[in-house]
């Protein structure tokens, strides 16, 4: 019996010894790309005109989303909700003007959480929202504190200042310039933002640190200052507007914002063929600038430790509706590219099921082996990373408003949008049929089995406005 007992005992501590020996999982390193106004036509996406090999890149290493909504259509609010995991109907920040930390002080975001949980996170460039041009950097908006250990913006160079612009809407737009730039990359602050990128993934490897590393390219968001090369890659002689197609269904009054409407209508063909241009060539800057993020990966050896996540924040129109900027329902500010890469997705697929990009931190959170303190609203796409194909949530939702008391809430599955504004009106497109939404078929009695489902799915929103 002793000698039973002694055997069991010393197979209980050589297993726990063995076991003890075995070095702990290795945590995953997190890159996460973002590109502003970046919408969901391109290269990979659809449109052959536009060179974007890096993108290209990317996708054919994982899984490329081609429905993929965001949650609010501006800046500020699309990049709160999914850096929370909540919904703008939760956040209540509908504008670029509110510091999210003066309404959820005490929220972890994604970065947070993995610092918090031994990863070094750092910022460069525009993640967060954190002001109204290139550089603009208002106080505390950065997060860095909480959410990064670093975070750094930085403006063009004197050489970088330097080109031939021009005010598409002069005394109107103080936005809209295009502009071919002297320089390189590198006088550009989305060149610096790549550049600083790659020194803290180099550091952090080296010190054998997990990080969670932040890219904000501003292109391709006005003003459309680039580097004269890049222009050069789209000729205006080459490129061929978008036209709205005759007998376009007339959208309800609060789906196109008024003003900036009035001005784009002013536009000639030359402009128009500027802004398209310029557009293009802001993609491909930007897309050059993640070929560098991703050639440090390759030389580093770093895609079986490192997960990649490419999005832009949200769509935008280029002439559709004779819009050209974004803050609208329709599926062109809606939708915007998502690209996941890397550790444990299986490559070369693509997800056509509706995502919304508050489903990016549950993501994070399970494949990074960490859990949130707060209910997030999304749900992991980790499961789509091993098979594209399996379904996934039955529909999206994206909200607007229109100053304090008017908004409207769309909802997207995969054939249907239907899109409920405040004052009563609404919208019915069949993507099946009309993939730009051209004509509205919310009015056709075939259709009101239809529209009763889209509107049971609105009523599983979080109401609007905010309850105080």
């Amino acid at each position: 019996m002793k000698t039973i007992l002694f055997l069991f005992a010393f197979s209980a501590f050589f297993c726990s010894q063995l076991f003890a020996a075995e070095p702990p999982a290795k945590k995953l390193n997190v890159l996460f790309i973002m590109a502003d106004d970046l919408r969901d036509v391109g290269g990979v996406f659809t449109r052959p005109t536009l060179q974007t090999p890096n993108l290209d890149r990317l996708a054919a290493r994982g899984v490329r989303f081609d429905q993929a909504f965001v949650q609010y259509p501006v800046c500020n609010p699309s990049r709160v909700s999914l850096l929370t995991g909540l919904r703008c109907e939760e956040t209540g920040i509908v504008e670029n003007t509110t510091l999210f930390r003066s309404k959820l002080p005490d929220i972890v975001t994604m970065p947070q959480l993995l610092r918090q949980q031994g990863w070094h996170a750092a910022s460069y460039g525009k993640i967060y929202h954190v002001g109204e041009v290139t550089g603009d950097v208002r106080a505390g908006w950065t997060d860095e504190g909480k959410s990064w250990d670093e975070a750094k913006m930085f403006q063009p160079t004197a050489l970088g200042k330097k080109g031939d612009v021009r005010n598409l809407a002069p005394g109107k737009l103080t936005w809209c310039k295009v502009g071919a730039m002297d320089g390189t990359d590198d006088d550009q602050p989305d060149g610096q933002n790549a550049a600083a990128a790659i020194a803290a993934i180099e550091k952090q490897t080296a010190a054998g640190q997990p990080w969670f590393i932040g890219a904000g390219f501003h292109k391709p968001h006005d003003p459309f200052l680039v580097p004269r090369k890049y222009f050069d890659l789209y000729p205006t002689n080459s490129l061929k507007l978008y036209r709205d197609p005759a007998g376009l269904a007339a959208a309800p009054p609060m789906a196109i914002p008024k003003g900036m409407a009035e001005v784009f209508a002013g536009f000639s063909d030359r402009d128009r063929l500027d802004f398209l241009q310029a557009y293009l060539a802001g993609t491909s800057f930007m897309d050059a600038q993640v070929g560098r993020l991703l050639d440090t990966l390759d030389r580093l050896k770093l895609w079986d430790s490192t997960v990649v996540i490419f999005v832009g924040d949200h769509g935008y129109h280029l002439g559709e509706r004779g819009w050209w900027n974004k803050a609208t329902l329709f599926d062109r500010s809606c939708r915007a590219p998502l690209i996941i890469a890397g550790a444990g997705v299986k490559a070369g697929q693509v997800c056509r099921a509706p995502v919304e990009f508050l489903d990016l931190y549950p993501t994070v959170a399970e494949l990074c082996g960490v859990k949130a303190p707060h209910k997030l609203s999304g749900q992991s796409l980790r499961p789509l990373l091993a098979d594209a194909s399996r379904p996934h949530k039955p529909a999206a939702f994206t909200l607007v408003t229109r100053g304090p008391k008017n908004f409207g809430q769309t909802v997207r599955t995969a054939r249907w949008r239907f899109t409920q504004w405040s004052d009563g009106t609404s919208e019915l497109y069949d993507h099946n049929a009309d993939a730009e939404e051209t004509r509205d078929d919310s009015k056709l009695p075939e259709h009101a089995a239809t529209i009763a489902e889209m509107k049971t799915h609105l009523r599983s929103l979080p109401p609007w406005p905010k309850a105080k």
